[in-house]
């Protein structure tokens, strides 16, 4: 067996698969400059002449590219790698006897690969969503064919990477009737809201007058919809002076105060 070629051929290739990843990092990071950008001044894309958008789209496409690439190079290496295995068994027999023996570490790969797979913005949102434990977030606990939505504040207990649900945990004892102990769900990605970090106000998205939001209604551990009358930054604090809808009184509607870490965006084509 002349190993020495094949030795050169694996080392050229982890120094591309290296090449590939850091390409990647960069990318996302621009791709997260650009998300940034468009959350503090989304207003930007409707001037004339405005490239943001289509420099977020080349970035995706430059994302995707790279991450094909990584798996077609990671590929190449796993095949390069098993050439130079003693003879035995082949490569696919070991790979199944090894999975086989270790249940819990095929588990752990196939979630990694499918993670390779996804483009590195996909994958930067499963890590964020990871980082979630023992934080509080807004969730949707009714079905998607629910006339209305329901939104509650929760607290995450677990984010399962292979079938992509948060475990969480409503804190607010049950009426009578449900027993009168705290719940928990499993809900997908689609239905959790995290909340703006409480002690960094600055990287916040904030909300304008006149936009619609979701937030806790003052009292309560339910979120409704609401419109922006006056910002955090405006009125020198760290709350939002909001409208709730549907919370007439005496013919108008009050104008309560809620934490900016207690607001989120509406959700598109939110039922209330």
């Amino acid at each position: 067996m002349s190993s020495s070629p094949d030795i050169a051929g694996i080392l050229e290739n982890t120094k591309e698969l290296d090449r590939l990843r850091k390409e990647q990092e960069e990318v996302l990071v621009e791709i997260n400059k650009m998300h940034k950008k468009l959350q503090a001044t989304p207003e930007v894309v409707e001037k004339p002449g405005d490239t943001s958008l289509s420099k977020l789209k080349n970035l995706y496409i430059q994302a995707k590219e790279l991450s094909e690439s990584e798996v077609t190079v990671s590929n190449i290496l796993l095949t390069q790698l098993d050439s130079l295995l003693p003879s035995g068994p082949t490569g696919q027999q070991r790979r199944k006897l090894v999975a086989e023996g270790n249940d819990q570490k095929r588990k752990r790969m196939k979630v990694e690969s499918d993670v390779q797979r996804v483009s590195p913005s996909v994958r930067n949102q499963i890590e964020a969503y990871a980082s979630l434990r023992g934080e509080q977030v807004a969730a949707r606990v009714t079905a998607d064919d629910a006339e209305k939505d329901e939104w509650i504040l929760v607290k995450v207990i677990h984010f399962d990477r292979e079938t992509k649900e948060v475990e969480v945990l409503d804190e607010e004892p049950g009426d009578d009737e449900e027993g009168g102990g705290q719940r928990t769900y499993k809900l997908s990605m689609s239905c959790i809201l995290p909340f703006p970090k409480r002690n960094d106000p600055s990287t916040t998205q904030e909300f304008l007058p006149g936009k619609h939001v979701l937030a806790v209604y003052p009292g309560t551990t339910a979120l409704y919809k609401a419109t922006v009358v006056s910002t955090p930054r405006k009125r020198k604090s760290d709350e939002y002076l909001l409208e709730f809808d549907d919370d007439e009184e005496d013919g108008a509607l009050p104008q309560r105060t809620v934490p900016f870490h207690k607001v989120v965006a509406l959700p598109e084509g939110h039922r209330q």
